[in-house]
């Protein structure tokens, strides 16, 4: 993730605070409300003469930042630190914006009670990747709130508590850059000592980053781990024009963002096919560039995270039932033995005259065959003794018999349905097959979120708070909403749907509020699996492609996508029904058929529409893909 630089928060400063293209400063503004939507960001809603912006700040460790955004939806956040701004905030006028220090990247927003009063609250946005903070200062400059408490036993140097005096984070011992510095001079500082040139300049000045390093020697013409020595004059040149170019658009405040394939750059230093889009399409806004960046970066690592650790959860609770059921599997097949017990005790009942003092097993001919039976006996014990501790150990293995039948059932049912549950996560991670990530679009963190939720709803997962240390994915609601109900869509070669679940949450609405009785209902015969819809007008008939196109989907959204073919069952919907008091997901089926569908003839179409951006961006903005591929239409059913 591209961390924001110095030249970053300069271009959002000079954005904020100067008049461009007819458009009014965020200066002055007054504070309407305040809310934390998580550990690290807080969005404060302002009011100008004009507009009503709202500005996001971030101290996360990653990806710290500070932007306007869009208004989050409304909802008590329950943070301490942002009640407290509300407090503290509201009401005032924000007439200042600036950095502390031209070369550091703290900002100081600057709160008064009217405009052209001193100062009432200073609101320092350190910056600063992981040690990013977030400080609340009153007029004497003590420090009233943080987003992140730093104790002494953490920092001896500069702990941030309330109630201690505000300092300044300790100021970097690097030359500060100048325009006026002369070539030779700068050459001089840089190649006073051998290393990478990228190296080399992140050591001699202040205000630099990798990625700026970086861009600046791609643009000159040069690596970054070129060694000084091996830079001829030309290189020098180039890259000491790109070095003023730097400068000049420092001083004068004139940016130019736009992506890049590797993040985004607001000096216009895009690259291959990031300048020819940006030539293509009008210049970005600068703020939506960073809000959609890191919302898509957080979301990625979000889901990254929340998919691996559901994945252990349902893997460690897997492993616990599978260890369950060995244990009553055993005592099943020992509860077996209770007939034998049974026959051993009357044996022994019928022969009693054949019983010696002393014996510690006995043969007696069986009632049925006649043939030889061995039964051990307990030398203390009589016969009848003996007879009755046979018919008691028969007793014992016959309840037991009756009490672990059910129990067994039911295990085998709540693993099938874990299974299924990790089918579903396994699903999210279809395209890496393809060498592309696993995290595709803001969908596939959706549907992480309703997994987790039923794991919640299940009693499998505690449903932590939000200010919590816990990280939770998100709370939906108790089934999918038609809003966020978007299964996978694709397109049969007669050109017809088919729909895919991405879930059990999906599987169940896809099953028993979308499907028509025309329609066909395909799964994966006794394998965990999503339900595939093939969808079909009144009246239209399926063609034999169609339904092994479905088939295939069908074979390929489940644990079996790994293997050459899968035997796929499908019906109509009107004949899958879902047991009483079954968890999502989880369905009964009649009347089904039998298809063999092979995994790997989807799989490629998938890991095409996919991989594909245009196919990727149809699938979001909601235009319909080619036949065979991912289909796009979000219309509701």
């Amino acid at each position: 993730m591209q961390p924001v630089d110095l030249t970053t928060l300069r271009a959002v400063l000079a954005d904020l605070t100067q008049d461009k293209t007819g458009r009014d400063s965020v200066l002055p503004a007054r504070v309407e409300w305040i809310q934390q939507t998580d550990l690290w960001t807080v969005v404060i809603g302002l009011r100008t003469l004009t507009a009503r912006p709202c500005l996001l700040l971030s101290w996360h460790p990653q990806a710290a930042r500070l932007h306007l955004c869009q208004p989050p939806p409304k909802e008590s956040d329950g943070f301490q630190f942002s009640q407290f701004l509300q407090r503290q905030l509201k009401g005032l006028a924000l007439t200042e914006l600036a950095l502390l220090d031209d070369w550091e990247r703290v900002v100081d927003f600057r709160f008064a009670l009217r405009l052209g009063d001193p100062p009432h609250r200073h609101l320092y946005l350190e910056v600063m990747g992981k040690h990013s903070n977030a400080i609340l200062v009153d007029e004497a400059g003590m420090i009233l709130a943080s987003g992140h408490g730093v104790s002494e036993r953490q920092s001896r140097i500069r702990p941030v508590q309330p109630g201690l005096p505000y300092e300044a984070p300790p100021a970097l011992t690097n030359s500060i850059p100048q325009r006026s510095e002369p070539f030779s001079c700068w050459q001089e500082r840089v190649a006073l000592i051998p290393g990478p040139i990228g190296q080399r300049l992140l050591h001699c000045y202040r205000g630099l980053s990798r990625h700026l390093v970086e861009a600046m020697c791609h643009q000159a013409g040069i690596s970054p781990q070129t060694p000084i020595d091996h830079l001829s004059a030309q290189d020098w040149q180039a890259l000491f024009a790109r070095w003023q170019d730097w400068l000049t658009r420092l001083e004068t405040g004139q940016f130019d963002p736009a992506p890049t394939p590797q993040g985004y750059t607001v000096l216009g230093w895009a690259s291959g096919a990031g300048t020819e889009s940006r030539q293509q399409s009008s210049p970005p806004n600068l703020h939506q560039l960073l809000e959609s960046y890191y919302q898509a970066q957080l979301n990625r690592e979000q889901f990254e995270r929340g998919r691996h650790r559901l994945l252990q959860k349902v893997s460690t609770l897997l492993k616990k039932l599978h260890q369950r059921r060995e244990q009553f599997e055993a005592m099943l097949a020992d509860s077996t033995q209770a007939e034998a017990s049974k026959q051993a005790a009357d044996l022994l009942m019928a022969h009693l005259h054949l019983w010696r003092p002393g014996l510690h097993s006995i043969e007696l001919p069986d009632f049925a065959s006649g043939q030889t039976v061995k039964i051990p006996l307990d030398p203390e014990k009589n016969a009848i003794l003996n007879a009755q501790a046979y018919y008691r150990k028969h007793r014992k293995q016959k309840r037991a018999q009756d009490a672990l039948r059910p129990l067994q059932e039911a295990l085998g049912q709540e693993i099938l349905y874990l299974e299924q549950v990790e089918a579903s996560l396994q699903q999210l991670d279809t395209c890496r097959a393809s060498g592309t990530e696993s995290f595709r679009d803001p969908q596939d963190l959706t549907t992480l979120q309703e997994i987790e939720t039923e794991l919640i709803q299940q009693r499998y997962l505690e449903s932590p708070t939000r200010n919590s240390g816990t990280e939770f994915l998100g709370v939906s609601s108790k089934h999918a909403s038609p809003a966020t109900f978007n299964p996978y869509r694709f397109t049969s070669p007669s050109g017809f749907s088919i729909w895919v679940g991405r879930n059990n949450l999906q599987n169940d609405q896809l099953t028993f509020r979308v499907a028509q009785e025309h329609d066909w209902w395909f799964h994966a015969q006794e394998i965990p699996g999503s339900h595939v819809l093939l969808r079909l007008p009144p009246g239209a008939v399926a063609e034999s492609e169609d339904l092994q196109a479905a088939a295939d989907l069908a074979a390929h959204f489940s644990r079996g996508r790994l293997s050459e073919q899968v035997p796929v069952v499908y019906t109509r919907p009107k004949l899958v029904f879902k047991p009483k008091g079954s968890p999502p997901g989880m369905v009964v089926y009649k009347q089904e058929q039998v298809l063999w569908g092979r995994p790997s003839r989807a799989q490629p179409l998938i890991a095409l529409a996919l991989a594909n951006t245009d196919a990727t961006a149809g699938f979001v903005s909601g235009q319909v893909a080619a036949p065979g591929r991912l289909e796009g239409s979000k219309e509701e059913p």
